[in-house]
């Protein structure tokens, strides 16, 4: 697959802190978009239709799903509410957000593929660390009650990232019975994920002012990304 997608999706990223206002939520929604794109092209190239058909419907259709039964019951990340800034909205949950669970499960569950697939709903719910932060910070999305939070960050409650995590393991176990085993063409979602980790530490800690966040996603995403790394030398 050439590396062309992955090329545009980290030149909107970088735009992002040169942003604001209502700007940065249209971009945040090209970026999702564009990220969503590239893993499901990956998906049909490097493995055929079925299989991004069913990447899909496991994430964006399951994404959706789970977002619904959150915004109306709070289960299982917590009593939130979606603002009105990334576009039209299906019972209350934006309809760009469940892409954004394709765009990242694929990668992660290829990185995870490369390495040992019990780490899979890992490596996809450590991106939540930097995502909820800086999202709640824009104002995109807010919990009625965030407590108990990470140190660092009062606005993202705990049981966000346990509920990520059960739903990360209920979509990677779909991933897995359905797309098959590692490939030489994975190479540019392994680039993906390590860009991912690295952009979100850079732009917490340097340009968004959540070092918190840097840390803390750092540190989870990290546990994935370096052993990724040391795993291609």
């Amino acid at each position: 697959m050439s590396w062309l997608p992955l090329g545009v999706l980290v030149l909107a990223q970088i735009g992002y802190p040169l942003t604001d206002g209502v700007a940065r939520a249209r971009l945040v929604v090209v970026i999702v978009l564009l990220g969503c794109a590239a893993s499901v092209t990956h998906a049909v190239v490097t493995r055929g239709r079925r299989a991004g058909l069913a990447l899909v419907a496991i994430t964006a259709g399951g994404g959706l799903a789970i977002e619904i039964l959150g915004v109306h019951t709070g289960f299982p990340f917590g009593a939130y509410a979606y603002s009105d800034a990334l576009g039209p909205r299906l019972a209350g949950v934006p309809l760009v957000v469940p892409l954004a669970w394709t765009w990242m499960a694929w990668p992660a569950w290829l990185a995870s593929l490369r390495l040992t697939p019990l780490l899979a709903p890992v490596a996809l719910a450590a991106w939540d660390l930097f995502l909820d932060p800086q999202m709640v910070a824009e104002g995109y999305w807010r919990w009625a009650d965030p407590a108990p939070a990470l140190p660092g960050v009062p606005d993202v409650p705990v049981s966000n990232y346990l509920g990520w995590l059960a739903v990360a393991a209920l979509m990677m176990l779909g991933l897995a019975a359905t797309t098959g085993r590692a490939v030489r063409q994975d190479a540019p979602m392994y680039a993906m994920y390590l860009w991912t980790c690295a952009s979100g530490v850079l732009a917490h800690a340097v340009f968004l002012g959540l070092p918190w966040s840097a840390l803390w996603g750092g540190l989870a995403m990290g546990g994935v990304a370096i052993p990724l790394v040391l795993c291609g030398r």
